[in-house]
């Protein structure tokens, strides 16, 4: 490293490290998490707060930018930055163009940590239940064929976030399934996830839609529950790839 070089001091490479020391040994799916691993995700938290645009050397893009994200030629509406990846989790960005969206989508197994960059998202988080035996929900009149695509479900909360806001949290057993919206604009987040998807572990993305009349942009949406149905990635949404910018990560 040449003299100089602050990049092991950055606030991207103490997250990082901080990550790495967080998710080595995370609680398992239905299992309390431990002192040290509560402490840690604290401190990781509290960084993400502190994190901004101009330390990723992210500039906020305009409607009519002319960069990969502007609908020409098929460009995807969604595309992402890699800042790093171990086994243990990876780290990176997401930027969305205006009025694009992250469908609704699972992380099994998997924590996670967001913070928005630039701009504003919704986010809608939802978490899978277990049916007990007697439930008086109904379920949805769909052809057998569907019916194992169903998924009972419950709306946590739908909130609106922006870089003054502080990190949006999921965990393997809360706000574990969720979509992200672009609202007003382009916007971009940075985003944890450990472990990383890996579907040969178990750990592939599903996608989902909410059934019946539940609609999922209402910002004053209470908690309740709801039918998702499983479904295929949704043919207008695909993810493309750019170059990170901002400081490298040394792990």
């Amino acid at each position: 490293m040449m003299p100089g070089d602050n990049n092991m001091t950055s606030i991207v490479q103490r997250i990082a490290r901080q990550a790495l020391v967080t998710f080595r040994s995370p609680p398992r799916v239905g299992e309390a998490a431990g002192k040290s691993f509560v402490e840690n995700h604290g401190k990781l938290k509290s960084l993400m707060t502190e994190v901004r645009a101009a330390d990723l050397k992210l500039v906020p893009r305009r409607d009519d930018d002319s960069s990969p994200l502007t609908y020409h030629s098929g460009a995807p509406p969604v595309t992402y930055m890699q800042i790093c990846e171990t086994d243990s989790f990876s780290m990176g960005v997401f930027l969305l163009k205006s009025g694009a969206s992250i469908p609704l989508h699972d992380h099994p197994g998997m924590h996670g940590i967001l913070k928005v960059m630039y701009g504003k998202v919704r986010i809608s988080c939802f978490d899978r239940l277990e049916r007990p035996a007697g439930s008086s929900q109904e379920e949805p009149p769909l052809p057998p064929t569907q019916m194992g695509a169903l998924r009972r479900s419950v709306l946590r909360c739908t909130g609106e976030y922006t870089e003054e806001s502080g990190p949006c949290v999921l965990s393997p057993d809360r706000d574990n399934l969720h979509q992200i919206d672009a609202v007003d604009g382009p916007t971009a987040f940075m985003d944890i996830l450990a472990p990383p998807y890996d579907p040969d572990e178990g750990r592939d993305c599903h996608y989902y839609k909410v059934l019946a009349d539940s609609e999922v942009n209402d910002t004053e949406q209470k908690e309740r529950e709801v039918w998702l149905m499983e479904i295929s990635q949704p043919s207008d949404f695909w993810c493309g790839g750019e170059t990170y910018p901002g400081p490298k990560v040394c792990l």
